[in-house]
């Protein structure tokens, strides 16, 4: 069981890096540092948004239009932070 819950936290904090890379990436993007013209950082871009978009887009959808600020990225974070930290807890008393 403790292997389970730790490959789960593991498998969150990749995600969470994810999220990290991506919203770096849409602000490159944004910003004109990057371009969506090569093949590389297009191909990078469209998987990055297809492995964050159906998480993010119901968090967007609850959220109140802030502009053309988007904090559904924190939002995830800090909610898959609980997470981690309630798998941790439960499992402190097991595990550790």
């Amino acid at each position: 069981m403790c292997s389970l819950l730790s490959l789960i936290t593991t498998v969150i904090q990749l995600y969470i890096y994810v999220v990290i890379i991506q919203a770096v990436m849409s602000w490159l993007l944004a910003f004109n540092v990057i371009n969506m013209h090569n093949a590389f950082v297009a191909s990078i871009a469209r998987g990055l948004y297809q492995l964050t978009e159906p998480v993010l887009r119901p968090i967007r959808n609850v959220l109140p239009n802030l502009g053309g600020l988007d904090i559904s990225p924190v939002i995830l974070i800090l909610a898959l932070i609980f997470v981690q930290n309630l798998i941790y807890e439960y499992s402190f008393g097991v595990c550790f």
